[in-house]
């Protein structure tokens, strides 16, 4: 898979970007608030439909415009095909070489990114949110159908929690147990499926970027479900179920729901402990890193083809240790990456002499400077 063509219409400060990529390493240099995220914001949306910082699709568009667009030209197997996105105040719309996308499968077709961000090197230490994000974001590259699933968890979480909230009668908020159950043992499925995968991978990467620094095991903990519990689908929904109305009692006097993927967590351990209270913060940054690298390793070997990386100026919060490892890795990895640095030097070992540099100003890009 290589991008060929990037085209951006009023995207955050972006008022029009006409992008070559390069077939490997392209580079946008810039102090920061002049547009570099805002670019790889458009290339996460344009691969994934879903925003990488903003709350809602309104925040993405323009200011003072209607509507934001971001076009892409792929090469996938041979073929070559185009996707975009319009993101507006009632949402965004989906289109495959000019026409509306059927579907999510029809849309993707083999496309896929990882974003690698500042914010994600504080997963390892933050609360459980952080740390779902991640995994949910690398569980949707690895399987597409996952959105729609966690789509449907989150409808039918939002009316039960509306009814605890509303004190209503138990036979109504109960009355979403069922179809609680069943769409959240399609978003737990999916998630342990991804760690059985990547836990290795990501165990193995950490042990070669933190020589010393004991074990990295990863372990997906369910709330309210004990972790022997969990099988199949149907398993893992009948197991939610029981939990639900167990604990349907303290959900009404709390007025939220209190058990299900909305609430487990990503347990990352060094040494057996958690890394998250015994970790040093060059150890915590380590275990994102592997993640991320697993992440890329995964699909390069589940899918046969490696993703498109997103790194967004990580080089400057990493020590020079695993900064080194990280340029080390892309270099040798052979995947197509769009870097954004404020200091060219972090990141010139991985870029090689076949990058394209460019600079930004106030959301325009063009050649870099001297």
């Amino acid at each position: 898979m290589r991008l060929l063509a990037l085209e951006v219409r009023n995207f955050r400060n972006i008022e029009t970007a006409d992008l070559l990529p390069a077939e490997r390493a392209t580079v946008v240099v810039g102090p920061n608030g002049q547009g570099k995220t805002n670019l790889l914001e458009a290339l996460y949306l344009l691969a994934t439909l879903r925003p990488l910082r903003a709350a809602r699709y309104a925040e993405l568009v323009r200011f003072g415009e209607r509507r934001g667009r971001v076009r892409g030209r792929f090469a996938l197997g041979g073929a070559e095909r185009e996707i975009s996105v319009e993101v507006h105040t009632g949402g965004r719309e989906a289109f495959v070489d000019g026409k509306p996308a059927k579907s999510l499968t029809d849309y993707f077709g083999g496309v896929s990114v990882v974003a690698f961000t500042p914010d994600d090197l504080s997963v390892a230490k933050g609360g459980p949110e952080g740390r779902r994000r991640l995994l949910d974001r690398a569980v949707f590259n690895r399987f597409p159908g996952h959105l729609e699933a966690c789509r449907d968890y989150q409808r039918a979480l939002k009316q039960r929690n509306r009814l605890l909230k509303e004190r209503a009668a138990p036979a109504l908020f109960e009355a979403f147990d069922e179809a609680l159950a069943r769409a959240g043992a399609r978003v737990v499925a999916r998630r342990l499926a991804l760690v059985a995968e990547m836990g290795p991978r990501a165990e193995g990467s950490f042990e070669a970027i933190a020589v010393g620094d004991g074990g990295l095991q990863t372990r997906y903990a369910p709330s309210g479900v004990g972790p022997e519990a969990l099988g199949g689908e149907p398993q893992i929904a009948g197991e939610l179920l029981a939990a639900l109305r167990r604990r349907a009692p303290r959900d009404q006097e709390r007025g939220f729901t209190s058990v299900g993927p909305h609430a487990d967590d990503l347990e990352l351990l060094l040494g057996g402990r958690p890394a998250r209270s015994f970790a040093s913060q060059g150890q915590q940054r380590a275990v994102v890193l592997a993640l991320k690298i697993a992440e890329i390793e995964n699909l390069r070997a589940s899918l046969g083809r490696p993703p498109l990386l997103l790194l967004d100026d990580v080089s400057s919060e990493l020590d020079p240790a695993r900064n080194a490892h990280l340029m080390e890795y892309l270099r040798a990895s052979n995947l197509q990456v769009f870097l954004t640095t404020t200091d060219e030097r972090l990141v010139r070992q991985a870029a090689g002499e076949d990058a394209r540099l460019l600079g930004v100003e106030r959301g325009v890009f063009g050649p870099l400077p001297g």
